[in-house]
């Protein structure tokens, strides 16, 4: 059926092209063929004689061409469309809507350009499909090769989305609450009205049961509610990996409060295009999850609350610290300064690391590989099996070898520690 439809379509086209040529030549027809009848101008379409005739013969021939070559050229635009089926099915969906969007805007910008050459005399014709050709493999070219860089700039929109939903959550939320503690406040209101009117009525046995029953009651009160412990994990913690053997262990007590913007911020590291830093992403929900599941004395609760007017989230973690009277766990030492500026406790698990390491004092001797020269002429350097690193002077020459080293200084801060030791 579809080869029919194009067959006709082709013929039809050969048609008009044969009828539009030999309209052409009606004048010489007429030239050489002095009849007076050729040259009357007969009324249909204002024509003579001789171009209808002209224009009846061509379309005749043209048609007869047009019918015996349609099946060739049918049989070439198969085998195109193959090809250029074959050609995208090799492309990604993504290149292809990409290369589509590039040729749309490299025609445009052909078009709008070849508008100001059109008026040049003899190739002004031509401009304009030079431009689109040109420009438009241009914009395929570009919008392909650059899709990553493209993509990335229209992130914000969805993000942007999702802060506005959340921010819409959240006051609806804050507004469930409110509600709920002008209801409380209103029954609190009443019970209390009530009890100073019925307070002269009542019995010495009631009066003596009124304190015992107001503290009965204390423990239920909001302050009482809300009084958690809240520890707070920061994203280069939990990525770390460590705070979950320690909560494992047991040396932390209260609720694990893990904030949305910091989930968000793992989501955005683990969808990363750069493989080391997707792998750490995808590192940091692991340990989430083995905190949420291994974790039996710790209640692990994720909040959702942002603060729109923060962009850092390391800020926005002090803030919420703030709120919520807690503590933050980090090992990061920027944040570890900037939340005690603020008056924030920490709790940085590279202390901890280091409070619980073997203390090393001067003139100790151990054995160790040197693996790498150090910083200064002739230094070496080596690892201990806990990650400390130690500094050997004059140690270049036992490249690669275990010696024994005597200690001679030991340097102790929040990043880590460091021994200094030298050839024994």
């Amino acid at each position: 059926m579809l080869d029919k439809v194009l067959r006709f379509f082709i013929t039809l086209v050969f048609a008009s092209a044969g009828g539009a040529l030999l309209k052409l030549a009606s004048p010489m027809l007429a030239m050489y063929i002095s009849i007076e009848i050729f040259s009357v101008d007969i009324e249909i379409f204002q024509i003579t004689l001789a171009s209808l005739i002209c224009i009846l013969t061509g379309a005749v021939v043209g048609a007869l061409g047009g019918w015996f070559a349609s099946p060739f050229l049918i049989r070439q635009l198969s085998r195109f469309t193959v090809f250029v089926e074959k050609q995208l099915g090799k492309m990604p969906i993504h290149d292809v809507i990409a290369g589509a969007i590039g040729l749309s805007i490299g025609l445009i910008i052909a078009n709008l350009l070849s508008y100001s050459f059109a008026k040049i005399p003899v190739v002004g014709d031509y401009i304009p499909v030079i431009f689109s050709i040109v420009i438009g493999y241009l914009g395929i070219h570009i919008t392909i090769k650059k899709r990553k860089e493209l993509i990335g700039s229209f992130e914000f929109i969805p993000r942007m989305l999702k802060d506005v939903l959340r921010t819409r959550e959240v006051q609806a939320a804050e507004s469930k609450i409110d509600n709920k503690v002008e209801k409380v406040s209103i029954e609190k209101s009443h019970k209390v009205i009530k009890y100073k009117e019925n307070k002269d009525t009542k019995d010495k046995t009631e009066t003596k049961t009124a304190p015992a029953a107001a503290e009965a009651a204390k423990p239920n009160t909001p302050a009482a509610a809300e009084n958690k412990n809240f520890k707070l994990l920061d994203t280069n913690v939990i990525i770390d990996g460590r705070i979950a053997d320690i909560c494992r262990t047991g040396f932390l007590e209260g609720t694990i409060l893990i904030p949305v913007f910091v989930l968000e911020e793992l989501q955005h590291i683990a969808d990363s295009p750069d493989t080391i830093r997707r792998v750490r992403g995808r590192r940091g929900l692991d340990v989430l999850k083995k905190i949420q599941d291994e974790s039996s004395k710790l209640k692990v609760e994720v909040m959702n609350i942002d603060f729109d007017d923060i962009q850092e989230v390391d800020s926005k973690l002090v803030r919420l610290a703030q709120k919520v009277n807690g503590k933050i766990i980090t090992n990061d030492f920027n944040l570890n300064k900037v939340a005690q500026l603020r008056g924030v406790e920490v709790l940085n698990i590279n202390d901890l690391s280091n409070a619980v390491k073997a203390v090393v004092v001067p003139g100790e001797t151990m054995r160790v590989q040197i693996v790498k020269d150090g910083k200064e002429p002739g230094q070496g350097v080596a690892y201990l099996e806990d990650g400390t690193m130690i500094v050997i002077e004059n140690g270049h020459r036992y490249l690669s070898r275990t010696i024994a080293v005597e200690v001679t200084s030991a340097l102790q801060t929040s990043a880590g520690r460091m021994i200094f030791a030298k050839p024994r």
